[in-house]
């Protein structure tokens, strides 16, 4: 009885730990896509982004940030929730055409195993740009 009672104590206190980080986490992730923006200028939203001008996606909780070099990055928040963005899981985006464009359907899947982890959709394209580039 004493090792059923240890081991529902040590996995209660799991599942409160995690609760703990997961609310203090959504502001961490704010502050990490700020820091990735910061000294950049925001522009007017675009519709589509041509799937060739970011060389690099970063994903912090409901953002995503195509990143084409350190003077010009599109932010993109995402309509719904995509679970798997928080954890930096792997970006899936079925788009039609050659471009990602608002309304395209996300997936995340993760990196081991492949498991679908969530899905949402794009939002607009935000353009942040350095000043003079």
């Amino acid at each position: 009885m004493t090792r059923f009672a240890v081991a529902a104590f040590l996995l209660l206190a799991g599942f409160a730990t995690t609760g703990a980080t997961d609310q203090r986490s959504p502001d961490s992730r704010g502050a990490k896509v700020e820091r990735s923006l910061d000294g950049l200028t925001p522009g007017a939203p675009l519709r589509c982004l041509r799937r060739g001008e970011a060389n690099q996606i970063r994903s912090f909780g409901n953002s995503i940030l195509y990143v084409a070099g350190r003077n010009r990055i599109w932010r993109n928040d995402v309509v719904g929730t995509c679970a798997g963005l928080a954890r930096g899981d792997i970006v899936v985006t079925k788009s039609l055409g050659s471009d990602a464009c608002s309304g395209d359907l996300v997936q995340t899947r993760a990196a081991t195993g492949g498991m679908l982890t969530g899905s949402c959709s794009l939002g607009n394209f935000v353009p942040y740009t350095k000043e003079g580039k």
